[in-house]
C-alpha cells in the first residue's frame, strides 16, 4: 500500500465525530480513506482481521489508528491494551482522540503505549489544522514500521 493512500481506522462510537473527521481529510485534500468501527469489540475485530473484517481488500490494515477512549463494549484503552499486546500489530501508530482531558485517562493511555494523545477540539478550523498535523507527521515524515496483513 503507497504512503500516500495509507488507510487510517478511526474507532469512534459519535457518528457525527466520523463525518467531521472524513469532512476535515476531504477539505485537507487528503488522500487516506478513513474506516471507521464503533465500538472497542469491532476494532479488534478490524485489527485482527475476523468476521466482517476478513477481507483486507475491503478493511486494509491501517497505517494509523485515531481512538476515541469512551467507547461501548470495550473502551479505548481495553483497546489499546490489546492493540499493543500483539506482537504483529503493537507497531502500527494509535493516537487517542478523545474529549478527556481526565489526566487519569492521559497517564493511563501513556502507560499503555500510545503514541500521541489529542483531545478534539471544538471548532472545525481547529480539527481541520489537527488533521493536517496527524497527516503530515504521522502519515507524512513519521517512519512507518513494517506490519504483517496477518
Amino acid at each position: 500500500m503507497s504512503v500516500e493512500r495509507s488507510p487510517v481506522l478511526m474507532v469512534e462510537d459519535d457518528p457525527n465525530d466520523v463525518v467531521l473527521v472524513r469532512r476535515a481529510f476531504r477539505k485537507a485534500n487528503l488522500p487516506h480513506p478513513v474506516h471507521a468501527v464503533e465500538d472497542g469489540d469491532a476494532a479488534i475485530a478490524y485489527l485482527d482481521g475476523q468476521g466482517a473484517y476478513a477481507n483486507r481488500e475491503t478493511s486494509p490494515m491501517p497505517r494509523l489508528i485515531l481512538l476515541d477512549l469512551k467507547l461501548p463494549r470495550k473502551s479505548g484503552l481495553e483497546v489499546l491494551e490489546w492493540i499493543k499486546a500483539q506482537p504483529r500489530l503493537r507497531r502500527v501508530p494509535v493516537v487517542v482522540l478523545t474529549s478527556s482531558r481526565q489526566p487519569s485517562d492521559v497517564n493511563r493511555a501513556y502507560d499503555l503505549g500510545v503514541n500521541s494523545y489529542l483531545v478534539k477540539p471544538v471548532s472545525f478550523d481547529r480539527l481541520l489544522e489537527m488533521v493536517r498535523t496527524i497527516e503530515s507527521y504521522w502519515l507524512g515524515m513519521n517512519e512507518q514500521a513494517e506490519v504483517p496483513e496477518r
